[in-house]
Protein backbone atom coordinates (compact mmCIF):
# COMPACT_ATOMS: atom_id res chain seq x y z
CA UNK A 1 0.00 0.00 0.00
CA UNK A 2 1.23 3.42 -0.69
CA UNK A 3 0.77 5.07 2.40
CA UNK A 4 2.40 2.28 3.74
CA UNK A 5 5.72 4.03 2.43
CA UNK A 6 5.01 7.19 4.13
CA UNK A 7 5.97 4.98 7.97
CA UNK A 8 9.79 5.09 8.70
CA UNK A 9 11.70 3.31 11.14
CA UNK A 10 10.22 4.13 14.40
CA UNK A 11 9.62 1.36 17.05
CA UNK A 12 9.75 2.05 21.00
CA UNK A 13 10.81 -1.70 21.12
CA UNK A 14 14.69 -0.49 21.59
CA UNK A 15 17.16 -3.01 23.36
CA UNK A 16 19.26 0.58 23.32
CA UNK A 17 20.46 1.78 26.61
CA UNK A 18 18.51 4.82 27.35
CA UNK A 19 20.11 8.11 26.23
CA UNK A 20 21.15 11.12 28.58
CA UNK A 21 18.47 13.51 29.07
CA UNK A 22 18.48 16.63 26.38
CA UNK A 23 17.38 19.77 27.13
CA UNK A 24 16.04 22.29 24.84
CA UNK A 25 15.46 25.94 26.26
CA UNK A 26 12.73 28.24 25.94
CA UNK A 27 12.39 30.20 22.73
CA UNK A 28 11.77 32.95 24.38
CA UNK A 29 15.11 33.19 25.73
CA UNK A 30 14.37 33.37 29.68
CA UNK A 31 16.87 31.52 31.48
CA UNK A 32 13.65 30.73 34.57
CA UNK A 33 11.65 29.83 32.00
CA UNK A 34 8.96 26.37 33.12
CA UNK A 35 10.38 23.25 32.13
CA UNK A 36 8.42 20.50 30.83
CA UNK A 37 9.64 16.75 31.47
CA UNK A 38 8.84 13.86 28.65
CA UNK A 39 9.56 10.41 29.39
CA UNK A 40 9.48 8.67 25.94
CA UNK A 41 10.31 5.58 24.15
CA UNK A 42 10.69 7.49 21.09
CA UNK A 43 14.29 8.21 20.06
CA UNK A 44 15.32 12.22 20.75
CA UNK A 45 16.87 12.69 17.24
CA UNK A 46 13.06 11.50 15.19
CA UNK A 47 11.06 13.06 18.11
CA UNK A 48 12.77 16.38 17.49
CA UNK A 49 10.29 17.77 15.25
CA UNK A 50 7.48 17.46 17.71
CA UNK A 51 9.11 19.53 20.17
CA UNK A 52 10.52 22.21 17.70
CA UNK A 53 6.91 22.36 17.21
CA UNK A 54 5.60 22.97 20.42
CA UNK A 55 8.41 25.00 21.45
CA UNK A 56 7.46 27.40 18.54
CA UNK A 57 3.71 27.75 19.73
CA UNK A 58 5.26 27.67 23.29
CA UNK A 59 7.93 29.76 23.40
CA UNK A 60 7.93 30.45 27.18
CA UNK A 61 8.42 26.65 27.94
CA UNK A 62 11.72 24.79 28.23
CA UNK A 63 12.06 20.99 27.46
CA UNK A 64 13.55 17.96 29.49
CA UNK A 65 13.37 15.22 26.74
CA UNK A 66 14.68 11.89 28.94
CA UNK A 67 14.65 8.81 26.30
CA UNK A 68 14.63 5.69 27.78
CA UNK A 69 13.18 1.76 27.68
CA UNK A 70 9.38 1.25 28.08
CA UNK A 71 9.72 -0.47 30.89
CA UNK A 72 12.24 1.93 32.15
CA UNK A 73 9.45 4.45 31.85
CA UNK A 74 6.95 2.24 33.54
CA UNK A 75 9.23 1.55 36.54
CA UNK A 76 10.80 5.35 37.49
CA UNK A 77 7.24 6.98 37.06
CA UNK A 78 6.65 3.80 39.95
CA UNK A 79 9.45 4.27 41.69
CA UNK A 80 9.33 8.02 42.48
CA UNK A 81 5.79 8.39 42.95
CA UNK A 82 5.76 5.41 45.62
CA UNK A 83 8.80 7.36 46.91
CA UNK A 84 6.42 10.96 47.39
CA UNK A 85 9.17 12.44 45.03
CA UNK A 86 7.65 14.37 41.68
CA UNK A 87 8.04 12.65 38.25
CA UNK A 88 7.73 13.25 34.10
CA UNK A 89 5.41 15.88 32.81
CA UNK A 90 4.25 13.51 29.97
CA UNK A 91 4.73 10.15 29.33
CA UNK A 92 5.03 8.92 25.41
CA UNK A 93 5.85 5.14 25.13
CA UNK A 94 4.66 2.08 22.89
CA UNK A 95 4.41 -0.06 25.62
CA UNK A 96 0.30 0.22 25.29
CA UNK A 97 -0.12 -2.56 28.36
CA UNK A 98 2.17 -0.56 31.00
CA UNK A 99 1.03 2.42 29.85
CA UNK A 100 -3.00 2.01 30.60
CA UNK A 101 -1.77 -0.13 34.02
CA UNK A 102 -0.09 3.30 34.84
CA UNK A 103 -3.48 4.82 34.29
CA UNK A 104 -5.55 1.94 35.71
CA UNK A 105 -3.26 2.16 39.15
CA UNK A 106 -3.46 5.92 39.61
CA UNK A 107 -0.18 6.43 38.11
CA UNK A 108 -1.93 8.81 35.54
CA UNK A 109 -3.81 11.66 35.82
CA UNK A 110 -6.92 13.05 34.25
CA UNK A 111 -6.66 15.53 31.62
CA UNK A 112 -9.24 17.11 30.33
CA UNK A 113 -8.32 18.66 26.87
CA UNK A 114 -9.71 20.29 24.11
CA UNK A 115 -10.11 17.16 21.66
CA UNK A 116 -10.92 14.66 24.23
CA UNK A 117 -14.14 14.16 23.54
CA UNK A 118 -13.76 13.85 19.68
CA UNK A 119 -11.03 11.68 20.40
CA UNK A 120 -11.20 7.78 18.92
CA UNK A 121 -13.27 6.12 21.20
CA UNK A 122 -10.93 3.18 21.38
CA UNK A 123 -8.17 5.54 21.76
CA UNK A 124 -9.13 7.32 25.02
CA UNK A 125 -9.32 5.72 28.68
CA UNK A 126 -11.20 7.80 30.46
CA UNK A 127 -9.22 11.64 29.42
CA UNK A 128 -6.45 9.62 31.41
CA UNK A 129 -4.53 7.96 28.79
CA UNK A 130 -4.68 8.49 24.60
CA UNK A 131 -3.55 6.71 21.71
CA UNK A 132 -1.77 9.00 19.63
CA UNK A 133 -0.26 7.02 16.67
CA UNK A 134 -1.74 3.88 14.29
CA UNK A 135 0.02 1.25 12.82
CA UNK A 136 0.03 -2.18 11.71
CA UNK A 137 0.64 -5.16 11.48
CA UNK A 138 1.44 -6.66 7.64
CA UNK A 139 2.75 -9.04 6.17
CA UNK A 140 6.16 -9.22 4.09
CA UNK A 141 7.34 -10.71 1.01
CA UNK A 142 10.07 -10.95 -1.24
CA UNK A 143 8.72 -9.73 -4.42
CA UNK A 144 10.93 -11.90 -7.19
CA UNK A 145 9.61 -15.31 -5.55
CA UNK A 146 5.98 -14.38 -6.01
CA UNK A 147 6.21 -13.56 -9.93
CA UNK A 148 4.11 -16.14 -10.97
CA UNK A 149 1.45 -15.95 -8.14
CA UNK A 150 0.28 -13.33 -5.63
CA UNK A 151 1.81 -13.03 -2.07
CA UNK A 152 -0.93 -14.17 0.37
CA UNK A 153 -3.22 -11.77 1.93
CA UNK A 154 -5.73 -13.53 4.52
CA UNK A 155 -4.04 -15.96 7.22
CA UNK A 156 -5.77 -18.88 5.15
CA UNK A 157 -3.90 -18.22 2.03
CA UNK A 158 -0.89 -17.92 4.29
CA UNK A 159 -1.57 -21.36 5.40
CA UNK A 160 -2.58 -22.30 1.97
CA UNK A 161 0.65 -21.37 0.35
CA UNK A 162 2.69 -22.83 3.09
CA UNK A 163 1.01 -26.21 2.46
CA UNK A 164 1.49 -26.26 -1.30
CA UNK A 165 4.87 -25.07 -1.64
CA UNK A 166 6.19 -27.54 1.10
CA UNK A 167 9.90 -27.95 1.45
CA UNK A 168 11.05 -25.34 -1.59
CA UNK A 169 9.92 -22.40 1.38
CA UNK A 170 10.78 -24.70 4.52
CA UNK A 171 12.96 -21.95 6.49
CA UNK A 172 12.38 -19.47 4.41
CA UNK A 173 9.51 -17.61 7.30
CA UNK A 174 10.09 -15.10 9.61
CA UNK A 175 8.15 -13.95 12.57
CA UNK A 176 8.72 -12.53 16.06
CA UNK A 177 9.79 -14.52 18.97
CA UNK A 178 6.94 -13.57 21.27
CA UNK A 179 9.04 -14.57 24.10
CA UNK A 180 11.29 -11.79 23.87
CA UNK A 181 9.45 -9.34 21.69
CA UNK A 182 6.98 -7.05 23.52
CA UNK A 183 5.52 -6.19 19.92
CA UNK A 184 5.12 -9.48 18.84
CA UNK A 185 3.71 -11.00 21.94
CA UNK A 186 1.04 -7.87 21.39
CA UNK A 187 0.20 -8.67 17.90
CA UNK A 188 -0.13 -12.97 19.18
CA UNK A 189 -2.63 -12.25 21.98
CA UNK A 190 -4.41 -9.98 19.20
CA UNK A 191 -4.43 -12.92 16.83
CA UNK A 192 -5.86 -15.03 19.33
CA UNK A 193 -8.73 -12.84 20.03
CA UNK A 194 -9.55 -11.91 16.64
CA UNK A 195 -9.25 -15.38 14.71
CA UNK A 196 -10.59 -18.70 15.77
CA UNK A 197 -8.57 -20.93 13.84
CA UNK A 198 -4.83 -18.58 15.02
CA UNK A 199 -3.40 -22.10 16.12
CA UNK A 200 -3.72 -23.68 12.66
CA UNK A 201 -1.45 -20.86 11.40
CA UNK A 202 0.90 -21.06 13.88
CA UNK A 203 1.05 -24.55 13.49
CA UNK A 204 1.39 -24.34 9.36
CA UNK A 205 4.52 -21.97 10.12
CA UNK A 206 5.91 -24.46 12.59
CA UNK A 207 5.97 -27.45 9.94
CA UNK A 208 7.38 -24.88 7.80
CA UNK A 209 10.71 -24.34 9.85
CA UNK A 210 9.08 -20.65 10.36
CA UNK A 211 12.51 -18.85 12.39
CA UNK A 212 12.08 -16.48 14.89
CA UNK A 213 13.37 -13.00 15.97
CA UNK A 214 13.45 -10.52 18.27
CA UNK A 215 13.16 -7.66 15.83
CA UNK A 216 12.18 -6.11 12.82
CA UNK A 217 15.03 -5.87 11.11
CA UNK A 218 16.34 -9.65 11.07
CA UNK A 219 13.28 -10.48 9.72
CA UNK A 220 13.32 -7.98 6.60
CA UNK A 221 16.82 -8.12 5.87
CA UNK A 222 16.77 -11.75 5.37
CA UNK A 223 13.43 -10.91 3.39
CA UNK A 224 14.84 -8.20 1.50
CA UNK A 225 17.92 -10.79 0.27
CA UNK A 226 15.47 -13.66 -0.18
CA UNK A 227 16.45 -15.83 2.40
CA UNK A 228 12.89 -15.77 3.17
CA UNK A 229 9.88 -15.37 1.02
CA UNK A 230 7.53 -14.16 3.55
CA UNK A 231 7.16 -12.15 7.18
CA UNK A 232 4.64 -12.64 9.14
CA UNK A 233 2.84 -9.85 11.57
CA UNK A 234 5.94 -7.13 11.31
CA UNK A 235 5.38 -3.77 12.55
CA UNK A 236 4.43 -1.62 9.34
CA UNK A 237 6.46 1.21 10.43
CA UNK A 238 9.60 -0.71 9.90
CA UNK A 239 8.35 -2.84 6.84
CA UNK A 240 7.95 0.67 5.08
CA UNK A 241 10.99 1.87 5.69
CA UNK A 242 12.80 -1.34 4.49
CA UNK A 243 10.08 -1.31 1.37
CA UNK A 244 11.31 2.30 0.84
CA UNK A 245 15.03 1.50 0.48
CA UNK A 246 14.74 -2.01 -0.55
CA UNK A 247 12.49 -2.69 -3.81
CA UNK A 248 12.25 -6.64 -3.20
CA UNK A 249 10.75 -6.07 -0.03
CA UNK A 250 6.85 -6.15 -0.44
CA UNK A 251 3.82 -5.37 2.25
CA UNK A 252 -0.02 -6.52 2.46
CA UNK A 253 -2.06 -5.25 5.07
CA UNK A 254 -4.15 -8.59 5.91
CA UNK A 255 -7.49 -8.57 4.30
CA UNK A 256 -9.22 -10.74 6.54
CA UNK A 257 -8.20 -8.27 9.46
CA UNK A 258 -5.19 -6.07 10.21
CA UNK A 259 -4.08 -5.08 14.10
CA UNK A 260 -3.43 -2.06 14.35
CA UNK A 261 -1.16 -0.90 17.69
CA UNK A 262 -0.75 2.46 18.79
CA UNK A 263 2.12 4.68 21.52
CA UNK A 264 0.03 5.97 24.60
CA UNK A 265 0.32 9.67 25.89
CA UNK A 266 -0.73 10.17 29.67
CA UNK A 267 0.37 12.73 32.26
CA UNK A 268 1.37 10.89 35.85
CA UNK A 269 0.33 11.10 38.69
CA UNK A 270 2.93 13.06 40.32
CA UNK A 271 3.74 15.43 37.44
CA UNK A 272 5.76 18.06 38.83
CA UNK A 273 3.98 20.25 36.77
CA UNK A 274 0.90 18.68 35.51
CA UNK A 275 -0.80 22.15 33.60
CA UNK A 276 2.85 21.94 31.29
CA UNK A 277 2.08 17.89 30.71
CA UNK A 278 -1.72 18.82 29.78
CA UNK A 279 -0.31 21.46 27.54
CA UNK A 280 2.73 19.08 25.57
CA UNK A 281 -0.09 16.44 25.16
CA UNK A 282 -2.89 18.99 24.11
CA UNK A 283 0.01 19.89 21.25
CA UNK A 284 0.64 16.41 20.50
CA UNK A 285 -3.49 16.19 20.12
CA UNK A 286 -4.12 19.18 17.72
CA UNK A 287 -4.31 19.25 14.25
CA UNK A 288 -1.12 20.99 14.21
CA UNK A 289 1.44 18.30 16.65
CA UNK A 290 -0.67 14.62 14.86
CA UNK A 291 -0.01 16.57 11.25
CA UNK A 292 3.51 17.20 12.16
CA UNK A 293 3.43 13.28 13.52
CA UNK A 294 2.50 12.38 10.26
CA UNK A 295 4.70 14.32 7.75
CA UNK A 296 7.45 14.95 9.62
CA UNK A 297 8.02 12.00 12.44
CA UNK A 298 6.65 9.99 9.80
CA UNK A 299 4.19 8.13 12.60
CA UNK A 300 0.57 7.51 11.23
CA UNK A 301 -1.94 9.93 13.11
CA UNK A 302 -4.81 9.52 14.94
CA UNK A 303 -6.56 12.49 14.78
CA UNK A 304 -10.02 12.57 12.99
CA UNK A 305 -9.00 16.05 12.09
CA UNK A 306 -5.80 15.07 9.87
CA UNK A 307 -6.31 13.58 6.55
CA UNK A 308 -4.16 12.21 4.12
CA UNK A 309 -1.19 10.04 3.60
CA UNK A 310 0.20 8.66 6.78
CA UNK A 311 -3.72 9.03 8.73
CA UNK A 312 -5.94 6.40 10.44
CA UNK A 313 -8.40 8.94 8.24
CA UNK A 314 -6.92 7.71 5.06
CA UNK A 315 -6.52 3.85 6.10
CA UNK A 316 -9.58 3.61 7.40
CA UNK A 317 -11.31 5.28 3.90
CA UNK A 318 -9.04 2.31 2.37
CA UNK A 319 -9.80 -0.51 4.75
CA UNK A 320 -12.46 0.38 6.60
CA UNK A 321 -13.59 -2.65 9.07
CA UNK A 322 -10.28 -4.46 8.10
CA UNK A 323 -8.73 -2.10 10.47
CA UNK A 324 -8.66 -3.35 14.36
CA UNK A 325 -6.62 -1.12 16.57
CA UNK A 326 -6.11 -2.52 20.06
CA UNK A 327 -8.24 -0.73 22.64
CA UNK A 328 -6.89 1.76 25.01
CA UNK A 329 -8.42 -0.08 27.92
CA UNK A 330 -7.70 -2.29 31.12
CA UNK A 331 -8.04 -5.35 28.41
CA UNK A 332 -4.87 -4.39 27.62
CA UNK A 333 -3.25 -5.94 31.39
CA UNK A 334 -4.23 -9.47 30.56
CA UNK A 335 -0.45 -9.56 28.71
CA UNK A 336 0.85 -8.27 31.64
CA UNK A 337 -0.98 -11.05 33.80
CA UNK A 338 2.19 -13.83 34.20
CA UNK A 339 0.38 -17.02 34.11
CA UNK A 340 -1.88 -16.04 31.21
CA UNK A 341 1.56 -14.61 29.71
CA UNK A 342 3.51 -17.95 30.37
CA UNK A 343 0.41 -20.25 29.04
CA UNK A 344 0.14 -18.13 26.30
CA UNK A 345 3.78 -19.06 25.46
CA UNK A 346 3.82 -22.22 25.85
CA UNK A 347 0.70 -23.00 23.75
CA UNK A 348 3.07 -21.40 21.29
CA UNK A 349 6.26 -23.16 22.06
CA UNK A 350 3.91 -26.81 21.98
CA UNK A 351 2.18 -25.67 18.44
CA UNK A 352 5.31 -24.11 16.93
CA UNK A 353 6.85 -27.77 17.44
CA UNK A 354 4.21 -30.25 15.95
CA UNK A 355 4.87 -31.09 12.52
Amino acid sequence: MRFLLCLSFLCGFSLAAAAEPVVFPALSGNPDASTVVVYSSLDEPLARPMIVGFQKANPDVAVRYEDMLTGEIYDRIVKETDAGEKTADLAFSSAMDLQVKLSNDGYAQRSDLPMSARWPDWANWRNTAYALTFEPAVFVYHKPSFTREKPPSTRAEFVDYLKRHGSAVYGKIGTYDIERSGVGFLFMARDQEQFGDIWSVIQTMGAAGVKLYSTSSAILERVSDGRFVLGYNILGSYAADWASRHPDVGIVLPRDYTVVMSRIGLVPQAAASPDLGRRYLEFFMSKEGQTIMARELQIPAVSPDVAGANTANTMREMLGGQLRPVPVSPGLMVYLDQVKRARLIARWNEVLRLQ
